[in-house]
């Protein structure tokens, strides 16, 4: 079992930046796959970023196209903290932000390769 817990969410002008944090419990986090997702009022929830272990302390990354060099994906598994910077912030952007774990052993982007949810936090971005 996983439990996520997010963080760091809130209200930003366009152009700014926010940090989301998700503090991770349960089984081992430096091995697990660790993403987060977004959904906007009335559209389908969204793949951001993911983050994989592949081995030897080395992790990769993949970003969607929409924040592609906006938002960078890391964790700390000192803290078992995975974070999400966003730079640049557009209105489009606006959306409730999900962290998610997955068991999966290649690189996950579609909602249902996920097995933990967090509870999701709100960011709006004002234009």
């Amino acid at each position: 079992q996983v439990q996520l817990v997010e963080s760091g969410g809130g209200l930003v002008q366009a152009g700014g930046s926010l940090r989301l944090s998700c503090a991770a419990s349960g089984r081992s986090f430096s091995s697990i796959s660790m993403g987060w997702f977004r959904q906007a009022p009335g559209k389908e929830r969204e793949f951001v970023a993911h983050h994989r272990w592949i081995g030897d302390r080395t992790y990769t990354a993949d970003y969607a196209n929409s924040v592609k060099a906006r938002f960078t994906i890391s964790r700390d598994n000192a803290k078992k903290t995975l974070y999400l910077q966003m730079n640049s912030l557009k209105p489009e952007d606006t959306a409730a932000y999900y962290c998610a774990a997955s068991t999966k052993t290649y690189s996950p982007v579609r909602a249902d390769e996920y097995d933990y949810w967090g509870q999701g936090i709100q960011v709006t971005v004002s234009s």
